[in-house]
């Protein structure tokens, strides 16, 4: 049973009891619906207007499997028909009917808010020639334009949704919940398949009557919300709000760590925003129009994250269930959550707000590494940029790089060695003829193959660099605290040649100045230390949204840089040192495509240089087979010409590197030469 409501999504072995086919007055059938309570049929906008005045609905799933019809209207104003913007990006398309007479509540069911990316759903839609119903499966692709709505694409193309499936529920196969609507189906100029539904979310942003009957956890904790009292309304950091908007868009990067501050209110109001406009439920009717007021690029996509979550106070294990929850994985509660999230092999994007104030957050970031390492894309925000966000950006964001480049260098050295040798044998041997040239490809590879290298001596000098900056405080701290021993001796003995009884308070008193000073002095040395690491860390570690009072254009420069690997202080280190250019970390990204690319060329001229030297060969034993054929013929006569094309013909094929076009017409001058010639012996 649906939770408060009567059957779910029901096995596909039988017709869902929620599943409503609706008839215009034509009689014909306008599309179906879901029955959300007994007098309560949720469907889309335009198969109200395809039926007109009158709508009939029928429920082709009853207990007594008959089907009653029950007259049915537009109830009051839940009706959102369909727009488009000036992209041509639809919007709202629903509509609830009221029943003239209501149904047995064991029918219905409840709408499910559920994260399901990749997940496999069904619907029950009424298309041509199935007017009794069929199940249809298809794979949630992700979500599409800004009204939240989600693609679908169809497990096999004779199931796409077609006319008469329009507002037919969608069903998650896992869990059996219904978490949305069929909105259409739409074959392309390019034979692409897709439907399209509205979630469970957006549907309740449509129509927030129906929020009663929608269950399942919202996808923004209610302490990130914004403040009731719209007091940080004005509150915007531009360039931040741009950096989320990109990575809420899917910018390419896996994993954003932010800092925003204790105090920082505009950082702090810009990350509720991002958070509040990401969410198909809250976001508002403004932040969809294109004619938005808002700051260019600073408008998140409508289901850019599946799950906010404020870890402040909260163990790693609650954080765990409630992504468990919202993914759907409240199967086996028996099994830790963590189990459960690493065996689905399910990812979401995920933001965690105030890593660092939950409590553990080492175990935190276990289990955010274990989300990440499964496809997740996290954005994490520090409230300090201390020892936990320190450890995060080397377990999430540097080691995971270090670990992909060195994936890549693997794959760079293959390309350049193994996969170069394979090509270079196989153009000794043959003549490239109709082979794209592939010389510039290799150079390319090369190259890149030395950036990484390059990148990487550069970590193990900074890395070097640390150490030794390190291993100088510890001498230094050593030296000190022996110069201290020294004089605390030295103290002793001036102490116990004088009347200890006058002299002792007055001397202990002094002696502790001294200590004082000396230790004060050794204290500000280190903190001097300190704060200089401190500082090179913090500007190495902080994420590349701070510096508000960089002016837009050079904080998004900056911010472009810190993505792309670059480190402002540490090439200015570099370019300090005499000789050393600034410090460069290569775009993985750009030389993954190149390693993709370099490496698909490759492999394909080598199989065409191998068909090449197989049409060598093959044209050697044919040049074999016609000599042996013609020496037989002349019965010891000579014929100078026919030897003659033989030995060009030969000559061409023993020739390395063999130009095999060349020698394919060199044989076949010899070979018909020597039909020519054992014809005319036989008349």
């Amino acid at each position: 049973m649906a939770a408060g409501g009567g059957d779910p999504a029901a096995s596909p072995m039988k017709t869902p009891s929620w599943a409503v086919r609706i008839r215009g007055a034509d009689g014909e059938i306008a599309g179906a619906g879901i029955l959300l309570t007994p007098d309560q049929v949720l469907t889309c906008a335009h198969v109200v207007d395809r039926a007109a005045d009158r709508l009939t609905a029928e429920f082709v799933g009853a207990a007594d499997h008959s089907v009653p019809a029950v007259r049915a209207r537009v109830d009051g104003t839940a009706y959102v028909p369909e727009t488009r913007d000036a992209d041509g990006d639809p919007s709202g398309d629903v509509a609830l009917l009221r029943l003239e007479r209501p149904r047995p509540a064991e029918e219905t069911v409840r709408l499910h808010r559920l994260s399901a990316p990749g997940r496999e759903v069904r619907m029950y839609g009424f298309p041509y020639a199935h007017n009794g119903g069929i199940w249809f499966r298809s794979t949630v692709v992700g979500g599409c334009g800004r009204d939240g709505q989600v693609q679908l694409s169809p497990v096999n193309p004779g199931e796409l949704a077609s006319p008469g499936c329009s507002g037919a529920g969608v069903a998650d196969s896992r869990t059996g919940e219904v978490i949305g609507m069929v909105l259409s189906g739409q074959l392309d100029q390019h034979g692409n398949r897709f439907s399209f539904m509205s979630p469970a979310e957006t549907i309740a942003r449509h129509l927030p009557r129906l929020k009663p009957r929608i269950v399942g956890p919202t996808a923004v904790d209610e302490r990130l919300l914004p403040a009731a009292d719209g007091a940080s309304q004005d509150l915007l950091d531009e360039p931040f709000a741009q950096r989320l908007a990109a990575w809420l868009r899917d910018d390419g990067s896996q994993v954003k760590i932010s800092v925003v501050e204790p105090g920082d209110d505009a950082r702090a109001a810009t990350l509720r925003r991002a958070i509040t406009l990401a969410d198909r439920e809250l976001r508002t009717a403004v932040s969809i129009d294109r004619a938005s007021l808002d700051p260019p690029g600073t408008v998140p996509s409508a289901g850019g994250h599946d799950l906010a979550v404020d870890a402040s106070g909260l163990t790693a294990a609650e954080i765990a269930e409630r992504i468990a929850e919202r993914i759907g994985l409240w199967q086996h509660p028996e099994h830790p959550p963590l189990d459960r999230i690493r065996a689905s092999k399910t990812s979401l994007n995920l933001v965690v707000v105030g890593v660092d104030e939950a409590a553990d957050p080492p175990d935190l970031l276990d289990l955010l590494d274990v989300l990440r390492a499964g496809g997740s894309r996290l954005l994490l925000v520090f409230r300090t940029a201390g020892d936990c966000h320190r450890r995060a950006r080397e377990r999430l964001l540097a080691r995971p790089a270090r670990e992909r480049r060195a994936r890549l260098v693997e794959r760079l050295r293959d390309i350049t060695g193994p996969l170069a040798e394979d090509l270079h044998e196989r153009l000794a041997a043959v003549v490239p003829s109709g082979v794209r040239p592939l010389d510039s490809e290799l150079v390319a590879a090369h190259a890149a193959l030395a950036a990484l290298l390059r990148a990487d001596e550069d970590d193990r000098e900074r890395d070097d660099d640390r150490d030794g900056d390190r291993h100088h405080d510890r001498e230094r701290d050593r030296d000190r605290d022996g110069d201290r021993d020294r004089d605390r001796d030295r103290d002793k003995d001036w102490r116990y040649d004088q009347d200890q009884d006058w002299h002792h308070g007055h001397d202990h008193d002094r002696d502790q100045d001294r200590r004082h000073d000396r230790d004060g002095g050794l204290h500000q040395d280190r903190r001097q230390v300190r704060g200089r690491d401190q500082d090179r860390r913090q500007a190495h570690d902080r994420d590349q949204d701070r510096g508000q009072a960089r002016g837009p254009v050079q904080d998004r420069q900056h911010g472009r840089d810190r993505d792309r690997g670059h480190d402002p202080v540490e090439d200015r280190k570099q370019a300090r040192a005499p000789g050393r250019a600034p410090g460069h970390t290569p775009d993985l990204d750009r030389y993954e495509l190149l390693a993709d690319r370099v490496a698909g060329r490759l492999r394909a001229g080598v199989a065409e240089l191998d068909r090449l030297r197989d049409r060598r060969d093959e044209l050697a034993g044919r040049l074999r087979g016609y000599h042996v054929l013609h020496q037989h013929s002349l019965e010891g006569e000579e014929d100078p010409a026919v030897d003659d094309l033989y030995l060009r013909a030969h000559a061409l094929l023993r020739t390395r590197p063999c130009d095999v076009r060349a020698a394919e017409a060199a044989v076949d001058a010899y070979t018909r030469r020597v039909e020519e010639h054992g014809g005319g012996d036989t008349r």
